[in-house]
């Protein structure tokens, strides 16, 4: 696979400065201007000024720059109008607006935990004779990585086909046919595009050790601030990972993750489609309404149109 990662995205927000407070407190860490570091990806957040909610740019990581030509080639092959740039392809999805840049970058490793073997399972005891750490952690949650980011398109197959025959995705799954599952590096997907009246950003997912950092980490956002809460916890099934979205201040849901499935890039995947809830999780609370239909969709769609 010539891509291995999504190395960033930049958010688009009427206000960025709650934003700051907001993803400081998830455990992003912050740096010179409006961007945030995780713990192994380096910096994979950038925040700034835009006139609604929105993703504006994401940033994939390729092998070199042989890579890069062949999606330009791709890419103007399909009548679209690539800018090469050094080690960096830009261009922009036409029914999201998204900008896509693809990047030349070292691939991303990641040592394993500590905690790795707190669990004990039946018959099977890797803890014995002394509490679990998972309940003595007392610092903060710091997500690991960014691992996907979810967007709407009015049109889902052209969207799709942009991302997988010129830029280089493969498909994980699919819910029907409204949503399909991408990725760009062994993680079942690192993009999730859904079918809607209008285009916004669903949600961006951060990739912790385990489920206790994604209940902590949930737990820690919603003292004081129960508005935070969308969704949780609960376990996906296309993915297989635990769950808990939470809401920043501009409206944009932000999950915790932790276990998602890994494909190996020689993986004869098959791709599955899940209908009614598999679509969305396997067990867990029922989604709440505005899940799926936020409750800013109107104010969204007033100001697109003008």
């Amino acid at each position: 696979m010539a891509l291995h990662r999504l190395s960033s995205v930049t958010i688009g927000v009427p206000e960025p400065e709650p934003l700051t407070v907001y993803y400081t407190e998830f455990g992003l860490s912050p740096d010179e201007g409006s961007s945030f570091s995780t713990l192994d990806g380096g910096r994979q957040l950038i925040i700034q000024q835009a006139p609604t909610r929105r993703l504006v740019e994401m940033v994939v990581g390729v092998d070199d720059r042989d890579d890069l030509a062949r999606v330009v080639a791709a890419l103007t092959a399909g009548g679209h109008q690539p800018e090469l740039e050094g080690d960096a392809v830009r261009v922009v999805e036409p029914e999201t607006g998204v900008q896509v840049v693809l990047q030349v970058s070292p691939r991303l490793t990641q040592q394993p935990p500590a905690t790795t073997e707190i669990y004990n399972v039946p018959g099977r005891p890797a803890r014995v004779g002394r509490r679990s750490p998972a309940v003595l952690r007392d610092g903060r949650v710091r997500p690991r990585k960014l691992g996907h980011v979810v967007i709407t398109t009015t049109n889902v197959s052209a969207t799709s086909v942009f991302f997988t025959d010129l830029i280089g995705f493969k498909i994980s799954d699919y819910i029907g046919d409204v949503g399909v599952f991408l990725r760009c590096s062994t993680d079942h997907h690192n993009l999730l595009l859904l079918e809607a009246p209008l285009v916004y950003l669903h949600h961006t997912a951060w990739q912790v050790d385990d489920i206790d950092e994604v209940g902590r980490g949930a737990s820690s956002l919603l003292e004081g601030h129960p508005e935070r809460h969308v969704w949780g916890l609960g376990r996906h099934h296309a993915g297989s990972n635990f769950f808990w979205y939470l809401r920043d201040p501009a409206g944009n849901y932000s999950e915790y993750y932790a276990d998602l499935d890994v494909i190996p890039e020689d993986e004869a995947w098959i791709p599955e489609s899940h209908a009614g809830h598999l679509g969305l999780y396997n067990w867990g609370p029922t989604p709440p309404d505005i899940f799926l239909r936020p409750d800013d969709l109107m104010e969204l769609a007033e100001k697109q149109r003008g």
